[in-house]
């Protein structure tokens, strides 16, 4: 059963078959993990049954009122073993053969790649993180033409500004070394742009073509900071991401979130993705995004908090990869642009023409129209009287607006993939004190509450 979707996917009217891109592999604990879940439903009918019955007879209120206790503990707790076996109902495991991108696509027709990345504090988040993920992503193995860098910062902190200037100037002389660049004929051909973006002001710095010390051009880099509104509970979230602006300045299809503590650690994830976006099958089965798992690093073996989450961010999305689809986790997410602008069947129409997924952004980012339009789009007033997190972008309502956007991309019918290969993709830094722990899972809390009551 390996490799059949796959093959099904990419097979063509043409006598000769593309190059496989992914394959899908069912678990060989699939049917031992039926097997114990039908026994188990046997064995919890049988305690529910006794329980019944002895309630039915009881004569004395001291021994209904325990065995109704029991009853409900015994009905919570099968509830939370249904709800987590589920996910081991049907897992699957993929793979992918980026190698096999470049041979039937040329560099020049790889899709263009917008990486968004977010940041809020400068002092819970220091800079110098968030310049190291930025700087792992420039190193990507793809055309540099293709790729655009976007930190925002909620916080408009004008230490992280300074920060990436200098990162900027570091980058020049740092990423021609990177052992990321295996081949030194690698495209790269783009300036870094480092932009400013705030309401009443716009500041450009570094807007001639900068290269690096070997003579390429290197990736955009954009700089933005988006205006809160002061009607809004969740100015403070640095992951209400703001495609608007990433559609101003460059457009591309694809978009690649990332935590600012989230960096690279395989410089050909854009391939792995690719094996999905660009296959037709999935394309047409409405593919909306891919999704790598989170994974930590620095963890020692005394950590007691479960800061980890390996279990939500690693184990439960291999069973929603093969019972529907998994969620959108908020970071290390591929995602199709053209599934923010409404469902599948009918496309939304925007505001303006500029911001759709068919417009062709063909204008330098530091031109002063395009500075302009942009300046507008990231105020927050834009969004007035339109379907702007309801229906399109990113949707409001909740905390954890990561899950409750994947929530309302596959109740309009798109689909998601799991993508964890061998190699992590990304690493991240997991808290490292109780008050940071508690304080996340509280917002994630609130945020499903919120999720579930809208």
């Amino acid at each position: 059963m390996e490799g059949q979707r796959s093959r099904e996917s990419t097979a063509t009217n043409s006598d000769h078959a593309p190059p496989l891109l992914h394959t899908l592999t069912p678990s060989r604990r699939t049917v031992p993990n039926r097997v114990f879940a039908a026994v188990y439903i046997c064995v919890i009918t049988a305690l529910f049954y006794r329980h019944v019955q002895t309630i039915l007879h009881s004569t004395t209120l001291i021994s209904f009122s325990l065995t109704l206790a029991l009853f409900v503990s015994d009905l919570i707790l099968a509830f939370l073993w249904v709800s987590a076996h589920s996910f081991r109902v049907r897992p699957v495991y993929r793979k992918e053969y980026p190698e096999n991108i470049e041979k039937f696509l040329e560099p020049s027709d790889f899709p263009g790649l917008d990486i968004f990345i977010f940041t809020t504090d400068p002092y819970l988040e220091p800079p110098t993180r968030v310049v190291n993920t930025a700087l792992s992503v420039m190193a990507y193995e793809y055309p540099t033409d293709k790729i655009s860098i976007y930190v925002s910062d909620d916080g408009g902190s004008a230490l992280s500004l300074f920060a990436f200037m200098e990162a900027a100037k570091f980058a020049a002389h740092w990423l021609p070394f990177f052992e990321f660049f295996d081949d030194p004929d690698i495209n790269r051909c783009m300036p870094i742009d480092i932009t400013m973006l705030f309401v009443n002001d716009q500041v450009l710095l570094n807007k001639n073509r900068d290269r690096d010390i070997t003579g390429h051009c290197l990736p955009n880099l954009v700089y933005v900071s988006r205006q809160k509104s002061p009607t809004s509970p969740y100015n403070f979230k640095a992951g209400a991401l703001n495609v608007r602006v990433l559609a101003a300045m460059t457009n591309a299809p694809i978009i690649l979130t990332l935590d600012c503590d989230m960096y690279s650690n395989d410089p050909r994830t854009p391939f792995r993705a690719l094996c999905y976006v660009l296959d037709p099958a999935e394309i047409q089965n409405r593919l909306a995004f891919v999704q790598f798992p989170q994974q930590f690093h620095g963890l020692n073996e005394s950590e007691i908090h479960g800061s980890e989450h390996r279990r939500l961010f690693k184990l439960n999305p291999f069973g929603l990869d093969g019972l529907s689809e998994p969620n959108y986790l908020g970071t290390g997410c591929f995602i199709h642009r053209r599934a923010l602008l409404g469902d599948p069947s009918t496309l939304v129409p925007p505001v303006i023409k500029e911001i759709s997924p068919a417009h062709i952004a063909n204008n330098p980012i530091t031109a002063p129209s395009v500075l302009e339009f942009a300046h507008r789009l990231a105020g927050c007033h834009y969004e007035n009287q339109t379907e702007w997190g309801s229906k399109i972008g990113f949707r409001y309502g909740s905390l954890v607006e990561d899950f409750f956007t994947g929530f309302r991309l596959q109740c309009e019918e798109w689909r998601s993939i799991f993508c964890n290969p061998e190699k992590a993709a990304f690493l991240g830094n997991a808290p490292i004190n109780f008050r940071d722990f508690l304080g996340q899972n509280k917002r994630w809390q609130i945020g499903l509450l919120e999720a579930a009551s809208s």
